[in-house]
């Protein structure tokens, strides 16, 4: 009876979590007038009634990606924005955090766990706390209002330092000193020792970051202007319900290249994730 139960439970959050997608596809499919009928109590606060939807599409089309991939141009520049954005955060954060991680979990120097205690505050700190001094930043590089507004405070973010210092930690020291003895430079150990033996780590971390940056709304609202050099994130709220059909397919197609990544490398995924709620 209590397996029952437990089944029974699960079942109904697998439901409520994969229904927003059920919703996405089906909605993707389904004919511009067919979408209107379901969702006029929504789109004409006057009318009487309830939304209704279908849970497949009463004549399936493939109207909404016709449209999206040969007559929204503005679809292809967005999504190539998110892809130069996430590309270039990704890109910093390999140069930048990766080795930071290396240096704070294998060297000892002066005000360490100060400044590791740093950047575990300011990784727990949400965007609207930084954003006056991100602003004033790139303001001053005279980067505002172009992709390098939402690089720059990506690339040298906090948390994948904290993610990849957990299993640069990891490494034990015996190998470390081993490499030492037969005459290993430092470099070399980051480069032969802790990339291939931190692998996992850095692939987790930037698995993660690349979900949230391909996600971001709140920097680009807050750093671009131009429509031009919108991510997908600001150009999907601006579809009306008149081409909400465009609209599922537009979050459809954003969708599959996180869930392939996410399928990839799911195992990394994982551990990456235990390795954010280690404390040190």
């Amino acid at each position: 009876m209590r397996s029952k139960l437990s089944i029974g439970i699960l079942a109904i959050g697998t439901f409520v979590v994969v229904y927003p997608i059920m919703f996405l596809i089906v909605g993707s499919f389904m004919s511009e007038s067919e979408i209107a009928d379901d969702l006029t109590a929504i789109a004409e606060p006057a009318a009487n009634g309830f939304a209704t939807w279908s849970l497949l599409p009463n004549e399936p089309s493939l109207h909404s990606y016709v449209a999206v991939m040969f007559d929204t141009p503005q679809f292809f520049v967005c999504f190539w924005n998110s892809v130069k954005g996430v590309c270039g955060v990704i890109a910093g954060q390999i140069i930048f955090g990766v080795p930071a991680a290396w240096c704070f979990a294998r060297y000892n120097f002066k005000y360490k766990r100060v400044l590791f205690f740093i950047y575990v505050v300011l990784m727990m700190l949400p965007f609207q706390v930084l954003m006056l001094s991100e602003y004033l930043v790139v303001r001053k590089l005279m980067v505002l209002d172009t992709l390098w507004a939402v690089i720059l405070p990506g690339a040298f973010s906090t948390f994948p330092v904290f993610v990849i210092y957990n299993f640069f930690r990891g490494i034990p020291e015996e190998i470390i000193d081993a490499a030492r003895v037969d005459g290993a430079s430092e470099f070399a150990l980051f480069r032969h020792i802790g990339l291939p033996l931190g692998k996992s780590g850095i692939i987790a971390a930037m698995i993660l970051q690349l979900l949230e940056y391909w996600n971001v709304v709140e920097q680009p609202m807050t750093f671009l202007d131009t429509k031009h050099n919108w991510p997908l994130t600001l150009y999907l709220p601006y579809i009306d319900i008149a081409s909400a059909g465009q609209a599922f397919a537009a979050s459809v197609i954003a969708l599959i290249p996180t869930l392939l990544l996410f399928l990839i490398f799911r195992d990394d995924l994982e551990k990456g994730i235990v390795a954010s709620a280690v404390k040190e």
